[in-house]
């Protein structure tokens, strides 16, 4: 009976010890439950793999940090999530808020009336007409925020979408070194 509850102990302490563990160091799991042999991939989707290969690699640090490799011109772009949806997004320093389109609005669940365009931005572009709007939660890796303000432009005035400084304000840092932008929470 003693030996059953030691046994039992130790499978505790183990399965309680595995999810910090793999906080701290990741590729080791990764590593252990790589498959053997990996499947041929078809001509489409070895297409696919180069062309994200020369794109600007994020990479997930300890904790509640990620470091954005710069691309080619210099620029921070990688994939945050908002409200649960995948979007490509450029981090721009010089953007006051996050700035999305109406059509990125809409897939992350953002509803935008016609009346809500009351106010005007300068843009890049010049000035255009832009809604205000709240984003639940944007979030890049483990790094994620709450009710982020945003505005929304009309899809002909902004092609993608800027992860501006009411997001970069909520962190604890967000720096520029060895090429690469760290953002810390």
């Amino acid at each position: 009976m003693l030996r059953k509850l030691a046994i039992l102990i130790i499978c505790a302490v183990a399965s309680a010890s595995v999810p910090m563990l793999y906080e701290r160091n990741p590729e080791l799991f990764h590593g252990l439950f790589k498959p053997g042999d990996e499947p041929r991939l078809a001509p489409q989707m070895v297409a696919k793999a180069e062309i994200r290969a020369s794109e600007p690699e994020t990479e997930i640090l300890l904790g509640r940090k990620v470091r954005i490799a710069a691309d080619p011109n210099g620029h921070f772009n990688a994939e945050f999530r908002l409200n649960g949806r995948g979007v490509d997004a450029l981090v721009d320093t010089g953007a006051t808020l996050v700035a999305m389109n109406r059509s990125t609005a809409r897939r992350v669940g953002i509803k935008i009336m016609p009346a809500d365009f009351k106010y005007t931005v300068k843009t890049a572009n010049g000035e255009t007409r832009a809604a205000g709007a709240i984003i639940d939660r944007l979030q890049i890796g483990r790094i994620a925020v709450e009710n982020v303000e945003a505005v929304v432009l009309d899809d002909d005035a902004l092609e993608g979408t800027l992860i501006g400084v009411s997001f970069l304000k909520r962190l604890a840092k967000y720096q520029v070194e060895n090429g690469a932008l760290l953002l810390v929470q």
